[in-house]
């Protein structure tokens, strides 16, 4: 049974997600593995590592929930989606 093609607005929403999926994932245990090498630096009296796992990733997940929001806006004003209707 072949399957049903994929609409623009969620083949595109698919792909944001994904791509900010591996920021996260890239930000989350990109810092864990590398915590050894990042405390050779300092940064405001703290080795880097604990600043990033203590503020610094924070700060970059609220860059990407922001993002993805405004992103989504826009994809649907350009598809014509209605205020909550969710491209459904």
């Amino acid at each position: 049974m072949p399957q049903p093609e994929i609409s623009p607005y969620w083949r595109r929403t698919r792909r944001l997600t994904g791509s900010l999926l591996l920021v996260w994932y890239v930000l989350t245990f990109g810092v864990v593995f590398f915590a050894r090498e990042l405390n050779e630096f300092n940064w405001l009296g703290f080795p880097l590592g604990f600043y990033f796992a203590a503020q610094g990733v924070f700060f970059c997940y609220l860059g990407i929930v922001v993002y993805y929001n405004r992103r989504m806006q826009s994809l649907d004003a350009v598809h014509t989606v209605p205020s909550g209707q969710g491209g459904e």
